[in-house]
């Protein structure tokens, strides 16, 4: 416990980011109801509606919803704005994901103040200067800081004061804990657990004999603790991607191949563009192809040595392991192709 309070870790979450940032830009609305949900506005929530819902299912669920189209690269210049701010209140910024960060606010004090007045000061920083609303959670960890972002939003700010970890934990539903999917707490549910006080009451030995070192790291995570896989790298610390992709997803269903071989090169040519500007090289190579209702297949090679290539990885993943015949029998009637590196070579 004494380590954790020697750390001060702000979670910032921006708040519905895709749609926010297409309501900043006005754009023309259309309705379509192909794909499947990118980011739902907190209106649109209260209908059921939510990220990876099929369109279909979520104009049944909100008839009067309006789609639009996603725009990638305003949804990154926006992102860098937000990386901008978070920059001027600390030097270890650590981006998750396009819309959430963690800050190393430890020692701070003296430049923005005690933690809770740095957060509504940053809060108050980020609307003003990207006119986006975002959700902060403070905490002497990461993960306990990302909970109680969960639990600030929509645009608030929450701080779990260093002790109370454990009791700000103990109430929530163990899917709460980050890391926890619907099978994990399937399983944690069939062992009665339903809470974290219900797993921070288990021992350390049963949950690694019944889920290995997953096991040891949830009950650090019960505990508050930055425990397993998604910690192991300090706030600020610098790590490479480790897949890099890009897919597409067709207006109509299309079964031309000349069609589907030209997307399928231009992913391509997106992908090996990006390897080469991190200078990477691509070891494995996956397709993912989707059909209209959802059925999803995936072919996946090991290069025998490592390109970053457009020509190189466009052959290699059109004769896949399947080879040609099938592997384009399956592309003939997918809505969505992605060409995808896994695993930078070192």
């Amino acid at each position: 416990m004494d380590a954790l309070r020697t750390k001060t870790i702000f979670h910032v979450d921006m708040d519905a980011f895709f749609v926010s940032v297409e309501e900043l830009s006005d754009p023309s609305l259309q309705r379509d109801e192909r794909g499947v949900v990118s980011a739902a506005s907190y209106e649109a929530r209260k209908f059921g509606v939510h990220s990876a819902m099929p369109l279909r299912t979520a104009a049944k669920l909100c008839p009067h919803a309006i789609f639009v189209d996603g725009h990638p690269d305003r949804y990154r210049e926006c992102s860098a704005k937000v990386y901008e701010v978070l920059n001027t209140f600390s030097p270890l910024v650590e981006m998750a994901s396009i819309d959430e960060a963690y800050l190393d606010m430890t020692g701070t004090d003296r430049l923005h103040g005690p933690p809770l007045r740095a957060a509504h000061a940053l809060h108050n920083k980020v609307k003003s200067e990207t006119q986006l609303n975002c959700s902060i959670g403070i905490g002497a960890s990461r993960l306990i800081a990302k909970v109680s972002s969960a639990k600030a939003k929509p645009n608030g700010v929450l701080w779990v004061i260093p002790g109370q970890e454990a009791k700000f934990l103990a109430p929530l539903d163990v899917r709460d804990i980050p890391g926890v999917g619907k099978v994990m707490e399937q399983n944690l549910h069939l062992l009665g657990i339903h809470q974290v006080a219900d797993l921070a009451r288990l021992e350390e030995d049963v949950l690694e004999e019944r889920f290995g070192k997953w096991g040891l790291a949830l009950a650090g995570k019960a505990r508050g603790e930055d425990a397993g896989g998604w910690f192991d790298a300090e706030v600020g610390e610098h790590s490479d991607p480790k897949s890099i992709s890009h897919e597409h997803t067709f207006n109509e269903d299309t079964a031309n191949p000349v069609q589907l071989e030209t997307t399928l090169m231009r992913l391509t040519e997106m992908v090996a563009r990006r390897l080469r500007e991190h200078s990477f090289y691509a070891r494995t190579i996956q397709l993912k192809l989707r059909y209209k209702d959802f059925t999803t297949i995936t072919r996946a090679h090991s290069l025998a040595a490592p390109t970053q290539l457009d020509t190189e990885i466009f052959e290699q993943i059109r004769f896949a392991r399947t080879g040609r015949r099938a592997l384009k029998s399956a592309c003939w009637g997918s809505r969505c192709l992605r060409s995808k590196k896994a695993h930078p070579d070192n």
